[in-house]
């Protein structure tokens, strides 16, 4: 092996191991099951959305399920926490449409997740959309 070939090579494993990952969803293992069958509980919003994005470049993204996972060599604009801040935006938009919810004893029902992804190689972007109804539990 020459030199050239050893610096490449070392090049490419320091890149690979500098690089700026990122990964799905919070999978848990453990669940709070609700009984909506009685009267006991309102219907607050449908359909409220939180959104969030990041790009990166030299990787590449992908979605699997409500997973979605960057490989890249750097972040240029958005959050690492994707999930958290689509989340954080769903909460703002429930503050914007229809109050503080601060108080209340709200769930998020029928939670669905989405992503939308650019790979370019040079230039990768992640979009992470969550969608979910919002009730209110009556006292």
């Amino acid at each position: 092996m020459n030199k050239h070939t050893l610096i490449l090579h070392l090049a490419f494993f320091s890149l690979l191991l500098s690089s700026c990952t990122t990964s799905g969803a919070f999978i848990s293992t453990h669940r709070t099951s609700v009984e909506l069958s009685e009267d006991n509980y309102e219907l607050v919003a449908t359909g409220v959305e939180g959104n969030s994005e990041a790009a990166y470049i030299f990787g590449i993204s992908y979605s699997y399920g409500i997973t979605t996972q960057s490989l890249s060599l750097a972040r240029v604009s958005g959050d690492k926490f994707l999930y958290q801040q689509a989340l954080d935006n769903l909460w703002e938009n429930v503050r914007a449409g229809h109050g503080d919810p601060e108080g209340d004893q709200l769930a998020l029902t029928n939670v669905r997740y989405d992503s939308d992804i650019v790979n370019l190689f040079l230039y990768n972007k992640v979009k992470i959309s969550v969608r979910a109804d919002v009730v209110r539990f009556n006292e």
